[in-house]
């Protein structure tokens, strides 16, 4: 049975059986978050590691305010950021005056069914620089200014890049007939 208050505990005095413990518990769940920001498996893997040596690092610093998955989630989700910006030599700069905002689901048919893994698949497909700003803000719940300043972009861009995304999303969803 996994105890989570002890294995922390043994995580922070470096107890490898208790690291091990805590990787086999959480790194499958850690994996699928790292997923939505790699462009594959083995960038996503790469993110894992490196957040989960945050981690452990940083374990001690987890006060049991919260949920310990959110907490991790949060560091995976910095370390993939942190990631982004080390991948790509260029952001996003498009400025716009007004943004025609709309909810994904008002276009969605009822009688068109798919199913979560296949929208996976294809938001794994979606250009990096929508998909990045399309999961912080649709999936994660960032602010647009919180992801601005996370990217350091300006506010306009994420709001921009968000727009494309879901506009391209819909495409994508109306070649397969999802709509």
């Amino acid at each position: 049975m996994f105890d989570l208050e002890k294995t922390v505990l043994d995580c922070s005095k470096n107890k490898r059986k208790a690291q091990l413990s805590l990787y086999n518990q959480y790194s499958a769940m850690l994996l699928g978050v790292c997923q939505r920001y790699a462009t594959d498996k083995s960038e996503a893997e790469d993110i894992l590691q490196e957040a989960f040596l945050k981690i452990l690092k940083n374990i001690s610093d987890f006060k049991g305010k919260g949920q310990f998955e959110n907490w991790m989630k949060k560091i995976v989700i910095n370390t993939a950021i942190t990631n982004f910006h080390k991948e790509k030599k260029h952001y996003y700069h498009d400025e716009i005056e007004d943004i025609k905002d709309f909810e994904l689901q008002d276009t969605i048919s009822p009688d068109k069914e798919f199913e979560i893994k296949e929208l996976y698949e294809l938001l794994k497909t979606m250009p990096e620089g929508y998909r990045m700003i399309f999961n912080l803000y649709a999936i994660e719940g960032y602010k647009h200014k919180e992801i601005a300043e996370k990217l350091k972009i300006d506010e306009s861009t994420s709001k921009t890049q968000y727009l494309r995304a879901k506009n391209w999303l819909i495409r994508e969803m109306k070649k397969l007939n999802w709509l």
